[in-house]
């Protein structure tokens, strides 16, 4: 790997790796996992994974005489803010978070899920040639590529792809369909609370954040080939330590120190995403949020949300807006306060404060982009079908206070089965909205369309347009009335027309 590493791979060393077991005499019992690429631990104090990482894993919906010809393919890609995360997910009881084979049996698709780089290692960029970063994204589109060329001998249907992802995950989905790249590749892709939009996805000041890493490791050079080729050559291990998120006595708010991310380099990504999105037109998509997508970050800004006992104040959720909002400075901060804050009333309850920290984080992180993700997609369609959804199952979280919604990533159980997989764990009730979000997922995987295919669905969903803003609403009690229109329209419309207008301030230092 040394002489490779910050480098994108070429696809021949991907195919060795992962058609190893084409190469061994008998049959490979492929039942453990294989090492996540290098990491940082959860603590962030330690190192985790390897570089040998570059593998991908198969589900395949078939009995033990029968063998599945041309099945639908989903590719599922893994979040973690592009610093953490694996292609099997975390481990609850022998049972990884992402084991597709609820997905495959439920829906008769396949499976696949797979690596790729992460952190310094996969994604820092001197914003040059030198070390012009997206490995990650490079991973992933080779593993999407060897699925596009070897898919049918595991009687997978090359020319019916759907990929899907959560989080980083859904933002890294919606950069690869926007990607020249991945022409052909892709028939179908589903975002999960993450898009190409998002303020996050895309890191404009790469160089600052190499230099930075470069000073913890000893790469001191303003010279971006003397940097890059001396971050080749440090050790991974202290490499990827020099760089983490901080969770402690932030500057500002969390999502904006999430900073080793995908970039315009001129090549995967010619341009910025909202210029791209001709190249999806063709594509069916699916994006939604959580009703509560940013609760996770308003916790870690203001800890006192989860705090039934303690109160927030103004002047705290005033300051959380001014450092979202950090762009458009003191205009940008007073005119979104206002907008949050018009129904408080002179003395606004706790809860409805907390919660209105928590819907401004939401906004701003996850739904905003979505929605403006949601009317590029549609307004570029030729083909390609628009679906929109809102995921509002309650959190199992029995700490969070009972005003919670769903949570950043609450919805990963329900789509993988896991009130299937492990029932002792769930309600009935539970099962209902696993039931209905894998149905939904693998028959769109299957014909573009979530109504249609192997699975009874309990409502019909209707394609999302400019016009009619049309989206499903998932929790368990779904039903006909969960086809709601114009999902917080007058805050999307504040975001993506008032706020985009207002002069970007430079210095927000």
């Amino acid at each position: 790997m040394d002489g490779q590493r910050l480098q994108p791979k070429e696809l021949t060393p991907l195919t060795r790796t992962c058609c190893i077991l084409f190469l061994l005499p008998g049959t490979l019992n492929a039942k453990t996992f294989k090492n996540r690429c290098m990491q940082t631990t959860l603590t962030q104090t330690d190192v985790r994974g390897n570089e040998d990482c570059l593998y991908l894993n198969i589900w395949i919906p078939q009995g033990k005489r029968e063998v599945s010809t041309n099945l639908p393919v989903m590719v599922w890609i893994y979040g973690g803010a592009f610093l953490l995360g694996g292609g099997q997910g975390a481990n609850f009881l022998d049972n990884y978070l992402y084991d597709g084979e609820e997905i495959a049996v439920r829906g008769n698709v396949i499976v696949v899920t797979f690596n790729y780089r992460v952190g310094p290692l996969g994604f820092l960029s001197t914003g040059d040639a030198n070390m012009p970063g997206n490995y990650g994204l490079k991973d992933q589109h080779m593993a999407i590529a060897w699925v596009k060329r070897n898919i049918k001998a595991f009687g997978g249907d090359p020319d019916n792809i759907t990929i899907f992802g959560e989080s980083a995950g859904g933002a890294s989905v919606s950069l690869q369909i926007l990607s020249p790249k991945n022409a052909g590749l892709i028939k179908r892709a589903i975002s999960q609370s993450g898009v190409s939009l998002c303020s996050w996805a895309i890191q404009r000041d790469p160089l600052t954040w190499a230099k930075k890493v470069g000073e913890k490791v000893g790469c001191l050079s303003d010279n971006t080939t003397v940097l890059a080729n001396c971050l080749r050559a440090t050790d991974p291990k202290a490499l990827t330590m020099a760089y983490h998120m901080e969770l402690l006595s932030l500057p500002g708010p969390l999502v904006h120190t999430l900073s080793i991310t995908p970039v315009v380099d001129g090549d995967f990504l010619p341009d910025m995403p909202e210029n791209l999105f001709a190249n999806a037109a063709d594509i069916d998509y699916i994006a939604g949020v959580n009703d509560m997508d940013g609760h996770f970050f308003a916790g870690i800004d203001l800890p006192a949300i989860n705090r039934p006992l303690e109160k927030i104040t103004a002047s705290e959720v005033y300051n959380l807006v001014k450092g979202l909002t950090a762009d458009r400075g003191e205009r940008g901060a007073n005119l979104t306060y206002s907008l949050y804050t018009e129904l408080w009333g002179d003395n606004p309850e706790q809860q409805v404060m907390k919660r209105t920290v928590v819907d401004l984080t939401t906004d701003y992180i996850f739904l905003i982009p979505t929605q403006w993700t949601l009317n590029m997609h549609h307004q570029n369609a030729r083909s390609g079908k628009t679906y929109s959804y809102l995921f509002s199952q309650p959190s199992r979280m029995p700490v969070y206070p009972s005003w919670v919604g769903a949570d950043h990533a609450d919805d990963l159980q329900y789509v993988f089965g896991k009130p299937f997989a492990t029932p002792l764990g769930y309600l009935p009730k539970h099962r209902t909205v696993s039931s209905a979000m894998i149905a939904y997922w693998t028959n769109f995987a299957k014909t573009g369309n979530p109504n249609s295919g192997n699975s009874d669905v309990p409502t019909t969903w209707p394609a999302y347009t400019s016009e009619g803003g049309y989206y499903l609403e998932i929790n368990n009690k779904i039903n006909s009335n969960s086809v709601k229109q114009n999902l917080r329209t007058p805050y999307v419309n504040y975001w993506n027309s008032v706020y985009l207008k207002l002069p970007r301030v430079t210095n927000t230092s």
